[in-house]
Formats: structure tokens, sequence, C-alpha cells
């Protein structure tokens, strides 16, 4: 392990000490640094200059799945049935996900997983009030409020009317309504790489408005 000296920071009083490196985690804002004598300490990148801290973690964004399972410890000894049912079924699908892809997801895979329980739920919804089983529809309907706690605060109907103008405005020669089809997927596309979550019925709803006598 090569030692070299790292000075505490620009006008700081402390004396420069050597220190060994211990780990650099990829993409970490950290590094975790030991004393010659054995102490561990951590240093913080920031613009400028670095921090010493005296703690031995660093904070890392929990991996949806992994965040899956410690609730459903949690709801297991809260004894809160409908909650554990639901999130061992998101366990389940983000599981299977990962086996048909034989590696294990990232954030935006694990996103999309729950966009489509999301959406499946809410065409259960639709179906259980149409055939008159309320209880049916309102347990779907709290399910989605649970998965959707999981995912990214959903685009507003201002942002999404945003976006499909946008959309149509960097399409050449300019969509008619027989190019709804491109539109959409143009439109999504741009939400996708924004990170934002929409409705596709509400993106829809849109892409007619803004194509409507064109």
């Amino acid at each position: 392990m090569e030692n070299r000296p790292l000075s505490v920071g620009p006008g700081k009083k402390e004396p420069t000490t050597e220190l060994s490196v211990l780990e650099f985690p990829t993409g970490a804002n950290e590094i975790s640094f030991v004393h010659k004598i054995g102490r561990r300490v951590k240093v913080r990148k920031s613009p400028r200059t670095f921090k010493l801290r005296s703690d031995t973690s660093y904070n890392r964004r929990m991996p949806l799945i992994d965040q899956i399972q410690k609730d459903i410890v949690t709801a297991m000894k809260a004894k809160e049935e409908a909650r554990l049912s639901c999130l061992r079924m998101v366990k389940t699908a983000l599981k299977n996900k990962e086996i048909e892809k034989m590696a294990p997801l990232d954030d935006k895979e694990s996103q999309q997983v729950l966009a489509t329980l999301i959406k499946q739920r809410k065409d259960s919804v639709e179906q259980f009030t149409k055939g008159g089983r309320q209880e049916m529809a309102d347990k779907e309907a709290a399910e989605i409020k649970l998965i959707e706690t999981y995912l990214p605060k959903a685009a507003g109907e201002e942002e999404i009317v945003a976006g499909v103008k946008a959309a149509i405005a960097e399409m050449s020669p300019a969509p008619t309504m027989k190019d709804m089809g491109n539109v959409m997927k143009a439109a999504m596309a741009r939400f996708a790489a924004a990170g934002m979550r929409v409705d596709g019925k509400v993106v829809s709803e849109a892409v007619k408005k803004e194509l409507a006598g064109k």
C-alpha cells in the first residue's frame, strides 16, 4: 500500500498528516484513509479542499430491490399484511426481471418494472369499477399509491404539455395528426431521457390536442 502525504487544506493550521489510502469506491464523493498509527478517518472531496471526518462510512443510495426488502422486514414486524403482500409482489417482479436479464437491474430498469405494475393496476381499477367491484378497485388503488412512493414524482400536466410541444418543435417537417405515433414516441423518449415519470394516457391526450387541426 503506497503512502503519500495529504494536506488537510489551505488556510488550516493543522500539520500535514501522512495517510494511507484504504478504499476509493467508484463514484463515491469520499475517500477512506487510515493513519499510520491505525486511526481511521475519512476525506470528503470538495471543489477547493478536503475535509477530514472521523467516521467510517459514506452515503450510498440503496438499490431499489434492497430498499424493498428492508421495507418488507419492517412491514412484517408491524404486521401490516396489505403492505407486506404488495411489497412481496413488487420484489418478485423485480427478481423475475433480474432473472430475465441475468444481471442486477439499474435504477431506470427497476423503475420501468414498477411503472408496468402501476399501469396494470390502473387498468384493473378501471375494470373493477365498471364491474361494480369497488372493494377490489380500492385495493388496487392502494397498491398504486404504495408503489408510487418508490418512483420519482410524476410529471404534472403543464410539464407534459411543455415536453410534447418541445418534441413537436424538434420534428421536421412539422407533424400532423397522422404522425401521432411518431410524436408519442419522440415525446416519451424525451421524458425518459429527462428521468420524468409520465402517464402515457395524459401524454396521448396532450399530443392529440397539440396536433388537432394540423
